[in-house]
């Protein structure tokens, strides 16, 4: 589990084949010290797991389906990357609670000043973007940040000083294309509901909701 507050920027180094997959070998832009083999770290809010650790640079396996859903597939060498260690129980949380698991991939439709921000216009797909609402969160390359504005086809955030400077968002250009993960809460409650709409004892429904006081 994550934040979605990005520690540093890393740099990509090798990429090498690996069964499938790729392994990526990442320098970190702060301390590793207290990382360890196996532990979690988001690398453009992928959750990935370190196989391999030496002063600030860590191997990654990345598999067949991560490399299908999201953008690692496109990484090269030189490349940098938002990393982001998995919160620590009882830590302050000052995103929102982000599982690594991207939904889909979107693209930079749009950026343009915006007062002392820049605002950010990204594409998303249909099944992508019926999880997001006017003031929910929304991780973008695993950057949690709060939605502006959204519509059927994707969605807007603003970008201000600190989170330019601390992230790869300030120079992604125009087209380029970035890993989208919704706010899990949507998801959990549209599978209970849908689900109580199939009439399984126990399950929660429309009517349980509003008994309840939710609706």
């Amino acid at each position: 589990m994550f934040t979605g507050i990005i520690e540093g920027v890393g740099t990509i180094g090798q990429v090498r084949a690996s069964a499938g997959g790729r392994r990526l070998s990442v320098t970190a832009g702060f301390d590793l010290e207290a990382t360890r083999i196996g532990d979690s770290i988001a690398v453009n809010g992928a959750c990935l797991t370190v196989v391999a650790l030496a002063g600030r640079g860590f191997d990654v396996d990345v598999s067949p389906e991560t490399l299908a859903c999201t953008t690692l597939a496109e990484v090269r060498a030189g490349d940098r990357v938002n990393l982001e260690r998995a919160l620590k129980l009882g830590a302050r949380l000052d995103g929102h609670l982000v599982s690594g698991h991207v939904d889909g991939i979107g693209r930079l439709q749009a950026k343009r000043p915006a007062g002392n921000a820049v605002a950010l216009a990204f594409a998303v797909p249909p099944d992508v973007a019926r999880y997001l609402i006017v003031k929910g969160s929304v991780a973008v390359d695993g950057i949690s940040l709060t939605i502006n504005a959204c519509h059927r086809e994707g969605f807007e955030v603003c970008l201000i000083p600190h989170t330019a400077k601390a992230t790869t968002l300030s120079f992604k250009r125009v087209g380029d294309r970035v890993n989208i993960e919704t706010d899990m809460i949507g998801k959990y409650v549209e599978r209970f509901v849908t689900a109580g709409r199939r009439g399984s004892a126990g399950e929660l429904d429309m009517a349980k909701l509003a008994g309840a006081g939710f609706l």
